[in-house]
């Protein structure tokens, strides 16, 4: 828009100093005469005047502008705190009166910024509000018009701008919230303990004092609940029991406040995962053998493990008249190892070891009935495990998974390489373990082993073979418990180096952690993990039927179905995105697993009410408002203001008028031009001459 304005200021002949001094001249000239009421005193000042005007060259100036129209900014919180109450809609509504109204108004353009949510960093509006002032230049920015609730995580200490900041919030003042907030809970736990989860429910909103107790729900991987009394604002300390290893996914619900914004922050989920405390192993070797201290090394390495071993050096009927200082410091402890502390130990290993009258039968009982009640036996056998002093002939025996040949049958002595089986590639004791079952010259392969018993299978899986395809490490459940049977004492040979060696550290330690129930060995299994927003449910099976349909149950209880995709060893995967915070669920008909979605951007939820408190230093500061608008239609007036006036009235607010402009042209007209100067001092003059003269 083109506008002309006209204006009048002087172009002094002389330097304004010089002008003054004139001036001063002249008033002194005058003085004596007006003192005395001289005739004619008047019109010489008159004179005077118009010498001075005639020198000042007064003249009228009219300039023809081009105006640029002011810049108003709109910042929208989009973020996950305006989804509940139905801000959004509230926002939006807003949004596209405010944008009508802008357009009504004459040299006034409004740009529209989005704060959108993302990250974990809380609402980033006033980020959102430099990246929209970055290309508005300062001398047309009439003003910035916020609508959000209040939830802001980045308000600076100031806001570099010469124009008004108005927030308009959706809903109405005094609204309260109940959240629950987690001060401490522990990652780990020991199995059969508990963990202290330090917690404490906050009314926002309410005046303290007014609270009065309320219920607090606990419930840990889906069980049956559990309720607590507790006071809000005060902290809370919540014993949870750990009766498993592995994860435990432990939620806790503070019960709905009436009135409250929403109850989408009275829900806090704890992960704790449940570890086992120093386990401890009996170890019992037998006869001395070259791979003897194979067990003991690796047990010991493990800062986890009490090891517990006795070496059988002879047996009782044996006597070569050695002295006993000389056999032993102790006694073998029989009966306090297999009767007073059995239950005491998570795993018992018989190395080589065969029973000739070492153990009465009694004791063998115990240590089945210590298996089946949730044990775990390991036997790493040898050419004593045939024969009538086998402790497959012994009530142990019930309990082993395979029972050796009879007479020459169980020796096989000849060099052979370990192979894993078909039930062992899906297995995790024997899955992925480098170097199996090598079919090409230049791949890794295990060094041969020279010796190995054949013996009939009778439960469990055979997780790797040895020659002819017979069993060479079998693996069973045995009621509550477990059983590991090596039928070789030669997995010392890949230790050495021996043809290229084995992983047999690696191997040994899966073995023992799959006795000791590590969860990650688990070969029936379903587990399910959330990371980066998407949920994982993974099926571990060592049959190689179709994995069934897994069924997906989210926080809000809404249930759906999906075929898993099958995997290399024995698993099955679904991904899909975890979008709800809350506790997921996943069962495949027989086993259920759960995981814990937090929220994707914590301070969003920490207080969900609508308040412009953080914000209101930089609206003092800056003259501008806070207004609740309601459902969006409760919109104070827009409403062009000048500059240094208030921004804000009763139903209105204000947007300041910049007039910004540029000069197009300038014309300059003298209002006292020489000439014209020159005859009216003339005149003048003459005129005081003959008044004087009178």
């Amino acid at each position: 828009m083109v506008r002309s304005l006209s204006s009048i200021d002087l172009a002094p002949i002389l330097p304004y100093w010089l002008l003054a001094a004139l001036a001063v001249l002249a008033v002194l000239a005058l003085l004596p005469a007006i003192i005395r009421r001289a005739r004619g005193a008047w019109w010489r000042a008159l004179a005077f005047l118009l010498i001075l005007g005639a020198i000042a060259n007064p003249r009228l100036v009219q300039q023809t502008r081009e105006m640029r129209p002011d810049i108003a900014l709109l910042a929208v919180d989009n973020s996950a705190s305006t989804t509940v109450a139905g801000r959004d809609a509230a926002i939006e509504k807003a949004r596209a009166a405010i944008e009508a109204r802008a357009g009504r108004l004459p040299d006034l353009e409004l740009r529209t910024v989005t704060a959108e949510e993302g990250g974990s960093q809380g609402t980033r509006l006033f980020a959102a509000i430099e990246r929209g002032l970055a290309d508005i230049p300062r001398a047309r920015l009439a003003g910035v018009i916020a609508l959000t609730d209040g939830q802001v995580h980045d308000v600076p200490r100031d806001l570099p701008i010469e124009a008004p900041l108005h927030v308009l919030l959706p809903g109405r003042a005094g609204e309260v919230d109940r959240r629950l907030r987690i001060i401490e809970a522990p990652g780990f736990g020991i199995v059969g303990r508990g963990v202290e989860l330090r917690l404490v429910v906050e009314d926002l909103g309410v005046p303290a004092g007014n609270a009065a107790p309320l219920r607090l729900t606990i419930r840990r991987d889906g069980g049956a609940p559990r309720t607590e009394s507790v006071q809000p604002g005060r902290e809370q300390r919540i014993a949870v029991p750990i009766e498993r290893g592995g994860p435990s996914v432990i939620e806790i619900t503070a019960e709905e406040r009436p009135g409250e914004v929403s109850t989408l922050n009275n829900t806090a989920i704890v992960t704790v995962n449940g570890v086992r405390d120093r386990l401890r192993v009996l170890l019992v070797s037998g006869e001395p053998h070259a791979g003897e201290r194979t067990w003991r090394r690796l047990l010991k390495a493990d800062p986890n493990v009490d090891l517990v071993h006795f070496t059988i050096l002879r047996p009782p009927e044996k006597d070569d008249l050695t002295p006993l200082n000389e056999l032993a410091l102790i006694a073998f402890p029989v009966r306090e190892l297999f009767q007073q502390k059995l239950r005491e130990f998570d795993l018992i290993v018989f190395d080589r070891f065969s029973n000739r009258g070492i153990l009465p039968p009694q004791y063998l009982r115990n240590i089945a009935e210590h298996v089946r009640q949730g044990g775990a036996l390991l036997l790493s056998v040898g050419p004593e495990f045939t024969g009538r002093e086998s402790l497959a002939n012994t009530p142990l025996g019930a309990v082993l998974p395979a029972r050796p040949l009879p007479g020459n049958q169980a020796l096989l002595e000849a060099p052979f390489r370990a192979q894993v089986s078909d039930a062992g590639l899906r297995h995790p004791v024997t899955e992925g373990l480098t170097g199996a079952n090598a079919t090409t010259a230049d791949a890794a392969s295990w060094g041969r082993w020279y010796r190995m018993l054949r013996a009939e299978p009778r439960g469990g899986s055979t997780v790797m073979n040895g020659p002819d395809g017979n069993p060479l490490l079998q693996l069973d459940r045995v009621g509550e418990g477990r059983v590991a049977l090596l039928l070789s004492d030669q997995i010392w040979l890949w230790s050495r180096g021996h043809n290229g060696g084995g992983p047999q550290a690696e191997l040994l330690r899966r073995i023992a952690h799959w006795l000791m129930r590590e969860p990650e060995l688990e070969e029936e299994d379903l587990t399910a993990s959330i990371a980066q927003g998407r949920l994982t449910v993974t099926r571990r099976s060592l049959a190689d039927a179709p994995p069934p349909e897994i069924t997906v149950t989210a926080p809000d209880g809404t249930r759906t179905r999906h075929t898993p995709e099958r995997r290399e060893g024995g698993r099955a995967v679904v991904e899909l995105p975890a979008t709800r915070a809350g506790v997921w669920s996943a069962t495949d008909g027989a086993r259920t697993a759960f995981a814990a979605a937090e929220a994707a951007n914590p301070p969003e939820v920490a207080d969900l009410r609508a308040d412009p408190a953080r914000m209101q230093p930089l609206l003092v500061s800056s003259g501008g408002t806070a207004r609740w608008m309601g459902d969006g239609t409760a919109l104070p007036d827009l409403r062009r203001v000048s500059t240094g006036r208030d921004a804000s009235g009763p139903g209105w607010i204000g947007l300041v008028r910049r007039e910004d402009h540029t000069v197009t042209g300038i014309s300059a007209l003298p209002l006292l031009p020489p000439w014209l100067a020159l005859l009216l001092v003339l005149g003048v003059a003459v005129i005081a001459w003959r008044r004087e003269g009178r």
